[in-house]
């Protein structure tokens, strides 16, 4: 049995290397779990010494496949309690995280198979993330922040970037969710801000720094 610090550390190590697959630095690790470098090297030698993660002084670590395993239940349970919370408990976007972060550590497999078929297998949660599978697949589809589209374009969002409640109530203020349409009305080339017309209902100014955090596909 893992302790919850020792589940969150896999899953931490998972998120940074979601992407790249190379080996995450201690530093790194550090800055997301709000720890010093001397408690995050002291955990992850113990987590190599259980066979969860390779770790290198100096050169990083990167999570074995047992180890990875445990990481992908941990993102599958967090990302379905996700749902249920904003679906059939009315929790809305910004709310949920928290909540989920508690919710994942239980370790119930027939009860987190029997949501999923409960909630319809979703393959997406209320963020846009991809659910794992019971096997560890997820569902990949074509996105891109949306500071790389051109003026004219017709897009839709399918998820965020940044997961805190600040950014995702500013979002909500602008009526900007999972599955609203943005039409590319002006795109500033001085500062790469952009006039993005919402829902076909009302146009709004958007900072480069908000176009990157928001994913989108052209429709």
């Amino acid at each position: 049995m893992l302790s919850f610090t020792e589940e969150n550390y896999l899953k931490c190590i998972f998120k940074l290397t979601e992407k790249t697959n190379h080996r995450v630095s201690t530093n790194a690790i550090a800055k997301v779990t709000g720890s010093s470098a001397a408690s995050v090297t002291d955990m992850l030698k113990k987590l190599a010494e259980k066979e969860l993660v390779d770790y290198a002084r100096y050169k990083g670590v990167h999570l074995s496949p047992t180890g990875r395993h445990i990481a992908t239940q941990l993102v599958r349970k967090h990302r379905l309690w996700e749902v249920f919370l904003v679906d059939k408990l009315g929790f809305s976007w910004d709310e949920v995280h928290d909540i989920a972060e508690e919710l994942e550590h239980i370790k119930s497999d027939l009860l987190i198979e029997r949501m999923d078929q409960f909630l319809g297998l979703p393959k997406f949660d209320p963020h846009g993330d991809p659910i794992p599978t019971a096997s560890g697949k997820f569902t990949i589809r074509q996105q891109v922040p949306m500071n790389k589209a051109s003026q004219g374009q017709r897009l839709v969002v399918l998820g965020v970037q940044e997961h805190s409640k600040a950014f995702l109530r500013y979002l909500d203020n602008l009526s900007i969710h999972i599955g609203t349409q943005l039409v590319i009305q002006e795109k500033n080339s001085f500062d790469q801000s952009m006039k993005v017309l919402i829902d076909d209902k009302h146009s709004q100014l958007l900072g480069e720094h908000i176009c990157k955090k928001l994913l989108v596909n052209e429709i």
